[in-house]
């Protein structure tokens, strides 16, 4: 797997199989080639693209763990957003 990772928070805000392309430059990060989508809000400059992701946490969810490079992390207060309350 593959991770896509805030640089500053250290929040995992993608998690990708190992065979999706990641481009990362200057302006954005491009997913997949040919393209699936744009990140047009991270880039070289404010993220970390984490690759041989091993120990993803089976219930992974963007913003939910932080990710130091090699450990996991639930966010502290986290709070499922699709949960009912």
């Amino acid at each position: 797997m593959k991770t896509i990772v805030e640089t500053s928070t250290k929040l995992s805000k993608y998690l990708l199989a190992d065979d999706v392309a990641i481009t990362a430059t200057a302006d954005n990060i491009t997913v997949g080639d040919p393209a699936q989508f744009i990140i047009g809000d991270m880039n070289t400059g404010n993220a970390t693209v984490h690759e041989g992701i091993t120990n993803a946490p089976e219930d992974w969810m963007g913003c939910k763990y932080k990710l130091d490079g090699t450990t996991w992390t639930i966010v502290e207060g986290w709070v499922d957003p699709v949960e009912p309350e």
